[in-house]
């Protein structure tokens, strides 16, 4: 992938500077100092959601909130181990609230320990669900239109949660489907 990020900046750094010499070194700065801001930008989101989520874990709402996903977590990802239900209901929810950042520690352990044969519909489920992305705000989303002066930067929420939920939908069914239906 790296090569064909060096072939494209090196074809486009020669086609500018065949067509306009002088405009090369401007659109360099002028692209490096845009990755810069927005950079800058993602940080502090980031920072801003991260600190959200250590005062909602701190005060036992993400807790509670993982409390009430355990029991369809239970019955979707057909898991017996505790440990890994509840670091996966922390994931869902982090993830849901929009702190997908935060969620990954959680996620990651959960993975961890559904590592066994036993456990590979729980982890194939988990996969899914994860990759569906459902998230009530799409915090990075809505900071990038946001920065880019959006007219209406929460217009993307809806037809985001509604694709997200169509895709989790479909990510269950074929899971099931295709993993079968045993316990």
């Amino acid at each position: 992938m790296n090569v064909i990020f060096v072939f494209v900046f090196v074809a486009s750094g020669v086609l500018l500077i065949v067509r306009d010499p002088n405009a090369f070194l401007p659109a360099m700065l002028e692209g490096s100092k845009n990755a810069l801001m927005l950079g800058v930008t993602l940080a502090a989101v980031y920072a801003v959601w991260l600190g959200f989520l250590k005062v909602a874990e701190d005060a036992g709402f993400l807790r509670g909130f993982s409390k009430l996903l355990r029991p369809p977590i239970a019955k979707i990802f057909r898991t017996r181990d505790e440990k890994a239900a509840e670091l996966i209901s922390v994931n869902l929810a982090a993830n849901f609230l929009g702190m997908g950042g935060a969620a990954t520690g959680a996620g990651v352990t959960a993975m961890r320990l559904l590592g066994d044969r036993k456990e590979q519909y729980a982890r194939t489920m988990f996969f899914v669900v994860n990759c569906a992305g459902v998230q009530l705000l799409p915090t990075t989303v809505l900071s990038l239109r946001i920065q880019a002066g959006s007219a209406a930067p929460y217009d993307i929420v809806l037809p985001a949660l509604f694709a997200a939920l169509t895709a989790l939908v479909i990510g269950v069914l074929s899971v099931r489907l295709v993993c079968g239906r045993k316990k």
